[in-house]
């Protein structure tokens, strides 16, 4: 017997966007961060995940006013920037991965720390007023802490700081929101990944669901 499923596509966004709403609690995030933290919690198919889930005041506001005014988006890996929904863009926006740049073995090797963090070396020239995303490495989040200690360094409109794993993903994205250089998201803990943080820039990048 053939099996019988959900065909439509948009029913199926519908119906998923309507359990996650039915069964998170939500109430705490604000009307500009609830669909983030929404797409965010699909992404993981895991109701819970809102627990975990924190914007800084003025996050959403400042992220999604930077996409629209044309701002980069500056990705920590491919796997991030491969996934953000080029149609959804409001102003055609670059996504950008430095990860597989030229020299940059050599630029990690000279640094001492991986290529993940040498890689955003190449953001300063247009690092101001851009969106940052961070889905995957640790040492990309701490690196660009420690740049933006720098007062000289180019400041982002925002950062996604939700790298996942278990050395090291939990205390950056502690010391992120310690830090608060600029408005920022984070999932606490040792969640996070490339899947959520490009749910979180989809649904800043576009209102529609």
């Amino acid at each position: 017997m053939p099996y019988e499923y959900e065909r439509d596509g948009a029913a199926i966004y519908a119906e998923s966007f309507a359990t996650i709403r039915a069964e998170a609690d939500l109430a705490r995030f604000t009307p500009e961060e609830e669909p983030i933290a929404v797409r965010m919690i699909h992404a993981a198919g895991m109701v819970g995940l809102e627990e975990h889930i924190r914007f800084s005041p003025g996050f959403a506001l400042a992220a999604r006013a930077a996409v629209e005014a044309g701002a980069p988006i500056f990705c920590d890996a491919r796997m991030v920037s491969e996934g953000v929904t080029r149609t959804r863009l409001p102003a055609e926006n670059e996504v950008i991965c430095t990860l597989h740049a030229e020299g940059i073995h050599d630029r990690a090797r000279d640094m001492g720390n991986t290529r993940s963090a040498a890689a955003l070396e190449l953001w300063r020239p247009r690092l101001e007023g851009a969106l940052v995303a961070i889905g995957n490495a640790p040492t990309a989040l701490f690196h660009l802490l420690n740049m933006l200690e720098d007062s000289d360094c180019p400041r982002p409109a925002a950062i996604i700081g939700c790298p996942v794993g278990f050395v090291g993903a939990q205390e950056s994205k502690e010391a992120l929101w310690a830090d608060q250089p600029v408005p920022c998201c984070i999932v606490q803990g040792r969640l996070g990944g490339s899947a959520i943080t490009v749910a979180a820039i989809n649904a800043i990048a576009s209102r529609t669901e």
